[in-house]
């Protein structure tokens, strides 16, 4: 969709966020007013890029249409018709970025995604501030979806390893931002905020909603700033586990310990995709799943020789995905 046409679509949009801004100050955590002020003086809460995010690899994909070992790609912005409703607001939530777009009824993308930084320190009210920011100028949407890093369950965040800490993602926790992000209701906040119907589930059962075939067992790993896992039974959902915290190796280091961004930037890629492959053994013997999507951002840096039943995804099925949550589960 053209700039002009955005623009237009948004215009109602416009007042929702505004009148949003103001929702998301009211959390369920006891946020006020000058919390909302304070989020809008957030470093990078407000200061969203427009611009589309560079191309991935050709080869890989955020659509569950797989050839070979990587699926086909997503529709070209000359072919996008955006046709029927409802619409759907999709937001990926990572520890270093927040992103959105607007998906039509077939899973077409509306509009290119936008992109801001995660701020820090980042309470709950302030992450629902800083997306409603972000979908300001998008176009008109029916409905809401988001991923989350973290546990989640009914749209309630039962973790939030990269938001704990006032630096941010691998820093030493706050007591007060692990009691404020424990049990909050995202999912109730950000659809109040927006004033409309949301869903909101982990960012991995979100990716791999877009990614699976429907057929057996599926697993789908993201990596990112940290490690994210789903699987999917036969198209549906199972009940998340949280794998990233599991002990993986010697020195019963976790996922995220060894597989993190962290660990990418301090072992190198040719030890960090080593312990992918490792990783991918030892997580076949423990689900015996039938088919393995590999994504998140980091997941363009595999380079090794993957199995028939392993297949490379890009990062943008965390948008697409939003659209397929409402189908999934």
């Amino acid at each position: 969709m053209g700039a002009e046409k955005s623009r237009s679509s948004s215009r109602g949009q416009k007042r929702t966020s505004s009148s949003a801004k103001a929702a998301a100050t009211g959390g369920k955590r006891g946020a006020t007013t000058s919390s909302a002020s304070a989020a809008a003086g957030t470093p990078g809460a407000a200061q969203t890029s427009r611009n589309a995010e560079p191309p991935g690899n050709p080869q890989t994909t955020g659509s569950p249409r797989a050839t070979g070992n990587h699926a086909a790609g997503a529709t070209p912005a000359s072919r996008r018709k955006g046709r029927g409703l409802p619409r759907t607001l999709s937001f990926d939530i990572g520890g270093t970025g927040l992103k959105a777009s607007v998906l039509s009824r077939d899973g077409e993308l509306l509009h290119n995604p936008v992109r801001t930084p995660t701020p820090y320190p980042l309470r709950p009210e302030q992450l629902v501030y800083a997306l409603c920011e972000l979908a300001t100028g998008l176009p008109s949407f029916q409905r809401v979806s988001a991923g989350f890093p973290g546990m989640v369950r009914e749209g309630r965040l039962l973790s939030a390893p990269h938001f704990i800490s006032p630096m941010g993602p691998g820093g030493k926790p706050s007591q007060e931002l692990e009691k404020a992000w424990s049990d909050f209701d995202l999912q109730d906040a950000l659809g109040g905020a927006l004033g409309k119907p949301c869903r909101v589930a982990n960012d991995a059962d979100v990716q791999g909603s877009a990614l699976i075939k429907g057929e057996g067992l599926e697993m789908v790993i993201t990596l990112g700033t940290g490690v994210g896992s789903a699987l999917f039974w036969k198209g549906k959902l199972a009940p998340h586990v949280e794998l990233a915290h599991h002990p993986l190796g010697k020195g019963a280091r976790s996922y995220n310990e060894m597989l993190g961004e962290a660990a990418l930037e301090k072992v190198g890629h040719k030890k960090w995709n080593a312990r992918v492959a490792m990783m991918l053994t030892v997580v076949k013997e423990l689900v015996f799943y039938d088919h393995c999507f590999v994504g998140g951002g980091n997941s363009h840096k595999v380079k090794i020789n993957l199995p028939p039943d392993v297949t490379l995804a890009a990062n943008t099925a965390g948008i697409l995905g939003g659209i397929k949550l409402w189908e999934r589960t």
